[in-house]
């Protein structure tokens, strides 16, 4: 049986691999010839707004896709309230693999934030009643397992994962069920 870590890092990667290929395709032309091959860097993700972090793993992943050799040093944790101005991580080594990484890993990190900071809001509006927020099925293709989580990060509580883990009769199958066919169906 899979271990679901090994699992989760496996999603992880796989998105990295996925986005730096999206992005980087053969090489990263400008970084090649504007950057000497032996600058060495420091990068700092910082934060330019309030939010709920998420996406750490996916942003690391991303760099150890571009290069291995790379260091990264989280300083913030998923489900961590960050401010303006914070650094969330810093990453050391080739000034052309940190450049050619760090797009893809801003992405995941901005988009993964915000969906955590969005769930925040809508916990908090909640918060002292029994309602509880739950999250969808409607996700960006290919980030739905990055996605479930962002919304773990904000405090929410992910429903079912897909077609396969649950039943939900809505009026599209109602619409498509023989007349009388519902209660027979529950």
């Amino acid at each position: 049986m899979k271990d679901a870590t090994t699992g989760w890092q496996a999603v992880v990667r796989e998105a990295a691999a996925r986005a730096v290929g999206e992005d980087m395709g053969p090489m990263d032309v400008t970084s090649r010839i504007a950057v000497p091959e032996n600058a060495k860097a420091v990068g700092f993700l910082v934060c330019k707004e309030p939010c709920v972090l998420a996406g750490m793993e996916v942003a690391e992943a991303v760099f150890r896709e571009i290069d291995g050799s790379l260091r990264w040093s989280p300083k913030i944790k998923d489900g961590e309230r960050v401010g303006a101005g914070w650094v969330v991580a810093e990453v050391e080594g080739s000034a052309r693999s940190i450049l050619s990484g760090e797009r893809c890993a801003l992405n995941f990190l901005q988009r993964l934030s915000g969906v955590a900071t969005q769930t925040a809001v809508f916990v908090e509006a909640v918060k002292g009643t029994k309602a509880r927020i739950l999250d969808t099925r409607k996700t960006t293709p290919g980030l739905r397992a990055l996605e479930r989580q962002a919304v773990r990060a904000g405090g929410g509580v992910n429903h079912r994962t897909g077609l396969y883990d649950g039943v939900l009769i809505k009026e599209n199958h109602q619409a498509m069920m023989p007349k009388g066919h519902l209660s027979a169906v529950i």
